[in-house]
């Protein structure tokens, strides 16, 4: 790649709005949702951007609405309440410098809980270690951090990133809790966002469950093809690069305009160093990318059995599914009864495979990975 030429196709963590894409919609929604005080649930498919879209909420809200604060948190590696403690209270830390005056009474009341605080050697950002003698001291603890950033009179927004994560804890009343303690509020926003869809869905729309109807949902989908053609085109062209129509028409054709893999792909083009994109670029981009996962799907062999494998090749090869128990379906891939397919395709969903899409036509599945989609297509 030419030397000092920044690839402007992200493929991490969200960096400007000048290289992301569109969202205008759902970012209007979310702003007047917070602006009224409305808990909002995230929803999509994995990878089609959740996590930027906040980010990106974020910088808006910096600069229209710099009186309201916000704190992100992930807390996909948590494993436990005390975790969840851990991760909320560092998180609340990132957000408020200790040179404002709110930061500095989060410290005072950080103190109060007597950690062991200490700073990581390469960040710079803080770790926290709480130690507990009971369950309820745990209770205590985080109604306290939702309680002292209630009570300071400032509207917060707080996104939680992979909330589904709560049903893994060994507490069984995790999300009792969190209603409890969330209801109770006045003066913070919840973003709940999460990774699995059919875990997500059942938490918020199951009346047995604390969290039922208590928020508005966002639905992502996939942008636009002329808005995704506009934005490839001007960060080529901003760079001094050009790329053909028919290059474009493949790309988003491809990748099926999955956010990811319309980013992933992109950044790899541009990596490429052609000063002129054509459509056999654009293939040897895919042969470069389906060739680097080969290892990882060939681990994914590994940990399926023989009729998941061929299941998820069967649902590659027909790119999606809608009726997963035709008879046509069940024959031609020699699956069996309608029951098994439903057991396979829920197990292979369960693990994070399958998208199992509903919409009013009915539930789609198509394989979560469209690279390895691709791939599987010529096994």
């Amino acid at each position: 790649m030419s030397v000092n030429m920044e690839n402007p196709f992200v493929i991490k963590a969200y960096e400007s709005k000048e290289l992301f894409c569109d969202r205008e919609e759902e970012l209007q929604l979310m702003m007047r949702n917070i602006v009224n005080r409305t808990d909002m649930t995230l929803i999509s498919q994995r990878r089609m951007g959740k996590t930027g879209l906040i980010l990106r909420l974020f910088d808006e809200l910096k600069d229209v609405r710099p009186d309201i604060h916000t704190i992100y948190m992930d807390i996909f590696a948590s494993r436990s309440i005390d975790d969840f403690i851990k991760i909320m209270a560092e998180a609340e830390m990132r957000s408020f410098h200790t040179e404002t005056s709110l930061g500095d009474k989060l410290m005072t009341f950080i103190k109060s809980l007597r950690p062991q605080l200490s700073f990581d050697n390469i960040t710079g950002e803080p770790q926290l270690q709480i130690a507990y003698q009971t369950p309820h001291e745990k209770e205590y603890t985080l109604r306290g951090l939702f309680d002292f950033l209630d009570s300071q009179g400032e509207q917060v927004v707080i996104a939680i990133d992979e909330f589904q994560q709560i049903r893994d804890y060994p507490e069984q009343n995790m999300e009792a809790l969190l209603r409890t303690y969330i209801q109770q509020t006045r003066n913070l926003t919840f973003i709940f966002c999460g990774s699995k869809k059919h875990i997500m869905t059942d938490i918020f729309t199951n009346e047995k469950k604390p969290f039922y109807s208590s928020t508005t949902f966002v639905s992502l989908e996939k942008i636009s093809e002329e808005s995704y053609k506009t934005f490839i085109r001007r960060l080529f062209n901003e760079r001094q690069r050009e790329i053909t129509d028919e290059a474009l028409q493949f790309i988003l054709e491809w990748t099926r305009r999955h956010t990811y893999y319309t980013q992933q792909l992109c950044h790899t083009i541009f990596a490429n160093d052609s000063a002129n994109v054509t459509l056999d670029d654009a293939k040897k981009a895919c042969e470069q990318l389906m060739k680097q996962g080969e290892t990882v799907y060939l681990q994914y062999r590994q940990m399926l059995t023989d009729k998941q494998w061929n299941y998820l090749i069967a649902v590659a090869k027909e790119g999606s599914v809608q009726q997963i128990t035709a008879s046509e379906f069940l024959s031609t891939y020699k699956i069996g009864s309608p029951s098994v397919s439903r057991r396979l395709a829920d197990a292979l969903v369960e693990k994070g495979l399958l998208n199992d899409d509903i919409s009013v036509t009915g539930t789609t599945y198509t394989v979560s990975d469209v690279f390895l989609s691709h791939w599987m297509e010529r096994l």
